[in-house]
């Protein structure tokens, strides 16, 4: 049985109808063309769903009668990424694939290295189109929560972050596999992953001095667009979300 396509509301409100109007139910009704008895989930991103059944078809949109209600709470350990910002459509394939794969916060970093910096309004759009592109990835993986997508961070900010986490630096060269590092039961995981160019040996003293510990995925060297899907991938099986 698959399950129900997932649409997303800016606010979720009480009682036993709901009309799924705007973009989301244009798509539902026109695109989609969900028929009256099918079921469908509504949520707010922030992890409150309702489980619904459509009553009508409109033509701009669906009214729906609510089975249910419930709140999927923030998991912990909570799953951050800290991503070197790739170039062009790739750093929206990381967030679209780092999304799909259950990451719980997206930290964009501008890295010594990072071809690309998001300044002025250049960066205004392309961090608007990160976290369009994260709602988009929550939808079609039936995601209830939408993952945080933060401002652009500096290595400062990444050093904070670092200070108060378990955090993990994706090197090729590190001796430890990332399959051997320990994981806290509890708290905030911080993946970071650097840019194509790599992370400069500044970055690395001062990651570690800040508790990060140095980490490898295996042999191939992968982009960085795909290197933090692939530990989170590795981190989620240990953590026991994919079971």
């Amino acid at each position: 049985m698959s399950t129900p396509p997932l649409f997303f509301v800016d606010h979720l409100p009480a009682g036993p109808q709901l009309r799924l109007d705007g973009d989301e139910g244009r798509h539902a009704a026109r695109v989609k063309r969900l028929l009256v008895g099918e079921a469908v989930l509504i949520s707010d991103g922030l992890g409150a769903v309702a489980d619904c059944v459509v009553a009508a078809v409109r033509p701009d949109g669906l009214e729906l009668a609510v089975r249910d209600r419930r709140q999927v709470e923030p998991p912990d350990p909570w799953v951050v990424v800290v991503q070197a910002l790739p170039k062009g459509e790739r750093a929206e394939l990381a967030v679209e694939l780092l999304t799909e794969l259950g990451v719980d916060e997206i930290v964009p970093w501008a890295s010594s290295r990072s071809v690309v910096h998001w300044r002025g309004g250049r960066g205004d759009t392309a961090l608007l189109r990160g976290r369009r592109t994260a709602r988009e990835a929550a939808k079609q993986s039936r995601r209830p929560r939408v993952p945080v997508v933060t401002d652009a961070a500096s290595t400062a900010d990444v050093l904070a972050r670092l200070a108060s986490a378990c955090g993990l630096l994706l090197h090729e060269s590190a001796a430890l596999p990332l399959a051997s590092a320990d994981l806290p039961a509890s708290g905030q995981i911080v993946l970071v992953v650097g840019p194509e160019g790599g992370i400069t040996d500044d970055e690395i003293t001062g990651m570690t001095s800040a508790g990060a510990e140095a980490v490898r995925l295996g042999d191939p060297v992968l982009r960085t667009s795909t290197a933090g899907a692939a530990a989170l991938a590795a981190v989620s099986v240990r953590l026991g979300r994919w079971g």
